[in-house]
């Protein structure tokens, strides 16, 4: 008998039970179940954010001929890049080569040393400034429900003037609850529901302006986007402004583009087999497919809705005042689609911070030690540290919105500063590495160009926000904003 249990114990020992089984997969974790279906969602809720209703700005900015070939361009750049990147999910062989977790370990195992540094610093802060573009986007969708609101009842000349702080400090308070629910995997059903609310408001703000477009009988705009000596707000339209808001106008599709950061963090929920990489792929076309004709819709429509003054957020810039109700669900639904964008996006940022802090400080009973929280009817455990830190992160993005809420600016810098190293560089560095491309050759070559095309077009958005940040800031008083 004694014998028996010690060779029971002895096969216990040898094989580790998790390994191989129904249950886990290759790497010892839980097995994942996503399949093209949740991937899609999960891309289609990170791309079609706040970005979609900037599109007819910046169609108006670049015109009937640049506007479209522009979103083409930007859209398959994005397709081919991302398709790189699915690449590098596993290193060296696609099906059982090991697995990178995330963008950044993607980066350390092709590229090593100085280059996961950079790209650490690039996507934190990149992620930072999203957190930032969100809260901005947020409080303006509620301070618009407020307005239409007030223009319904008071009548459209009414100045109904309203203050941005009190809907930023709200959009702040629910991110700093739903911050603390504590891993990407169980924010699946967010992640749904924000694909669903984008898809509505999307939808309201591309009916709106077929509708307006079809009640008018004409197609306003040019080929050449906005005419030189048009008022737009306070300021007249001279050939620097036009060249400084078509770079900027780049800036904002590259912005709508952008999901790159998170393609490896989906690209990890996707079960095999078939290979993760053959399922990615499949669900980054479709869901880049989407996304463009709907971009197309909604900027097109939009420009051939207002023209020379298209506005830069369509659903808030009050290009539209009727029907009121309608664009109260549409800006409703873009506030709930932000409070999940915006957990989507930070929670890379939440788990690298805590999991750098744990590696740092091992035996700390701050970082590790749970607390339950006493929720009626819900058991919920925190720790000291992810409570005080991702609130801490919450109430730094929520001051640095009230002091510069410039949206199409701050879009306009986010996708500049995001799109060549995180959607172009480092994807096309790690492809040549993993599939060992010979320097010099075409292949090689055509890469590079690619790379340094999208660099250029990065540094001219870039210089046009900025540009379009430091107009702003002449009129602007900090904390006082109001529309």
């Amino acid at each position: 008998m004694a014998k028996m249990s010690h060779e029971n114990h002895s096969v216990a020992v040898n094989v580790p039970p998790q390994v191989g089984s129904k249950c886990y997969d290759d790497d010892g974790r839980l097995k994942r179940t996503g399949s093209v279906w949740t991937a899609s969602a999960h891309i289609i809720t990170a791309v079609i954010g706040s970005g979609v209703l900037s599109l007819a700005w910046a169609t108006a900015q670049l015109g009937w001929v640049a506007g479209p070939t522009v979103m083409l361009l930007f859209a398959f750049v994005t397709y081919y890049t991302s398709v790189l990147l699915a690449t590098c999910y596993r290193t060296g062989d696609p099906d059982n080569g090991k697995r990178n977790y995330t963008y950044m370990d993607a980066v350390r195992s092709n590229l090593g040393g100085f280059q996961v540094k950079v790209c650490g610093a690039v996507q934190y802060m990149n992620l930072f400034g999203v957190a930032i573009g969100y809260t901005i986007a947020a409080s303006i969708s509620m301070m618009a429900i407020e307005r239409s609101n007030c223009f319904h009842s008071k009548g459209d000349a009414s100045p109904c003037r309203v203050s941005s702080n009190p809907y930023m400090i709200a959009f702040g308070v629910m991110e700093i609850i739903f911050s603390q629910i504590p891993d990407f995997d169980q924010i699946w059903w967010l992640s749904i529901v924000a694909a669903v609310m984008s898809f509505t408001y999307s939808t309201i703000g591309l009916g709106l302006g077929i509708g307006k477009v079809a009640e008018s009988g004409k197609v306003m705009g040019s080929m050449t986007g906005i005419s030189i000596g048009t008022v737009v707000g306070a300021q007249t339209i001279d050939e620097t402004q036009k060249i400084w808001k078509s770079f900027q106008a780049l800036g904002a599709i590259a912005f709508a583009y952008s999901y790159s950061l998170i393609l490896i963090e989906i690209q990890d929920t996707i079960k095999s087999p078939p290979s993760e990489y053959k399922t990615m792929k499949k669900a980054t076309l479709l869901s880049v497919a989407v996304t463009t004709v709907f971009y197309m819709l909604c900027g097109c429509f939009g420009y051939a809705a207002f023209g020379d003054l298209s506005p830069g957020n369509l659903l808030t810039g009050f290009g539209f005042y009727n029907p009121y109700w309608l664009l109260d669900i549409a800006n409703a639904a873009i506030v709930i689609h932000l409070i999940g964008a915006y957990q989507v996006y930070c929670q890379p940022l939440f788990a690298f911070v805590e999991k750098t802090a744990a590696e740092w400080f091992p035996d700390s009973k701050l970082i590790g030690r749970e607390i339950a929280l006493p929720i009626p009817g819900f058991r919920y455990k925190v720790t000291v540290f992810r409570l005080v830190w991702r609130s801490m992160f919450v109430v730094l993005t929520t001051v640095i919105s009230m002091l510069m809420p410039f949206f199409n600016d701050v879009v306009g810098i986010l996708g500049s500063f995001g799109f060549w190293p995180l959607t172009v560089y480092f994807p096309v560095e790690m492809y040549i590495v993993q599939k060992k491309i010979p320097k010099w050759s075409s292949r090689w070559i055509c890469l590079q160009m690619l790379s340094a095309a999208c660099l250029v077009i990065s540094i001219a958005a870039a210089v046009g926000s900025f540009a379009g940040v430091v107009a702003d800031l002449k009129t602007y008083k900090p904390f006082k904003t109001s529309y």
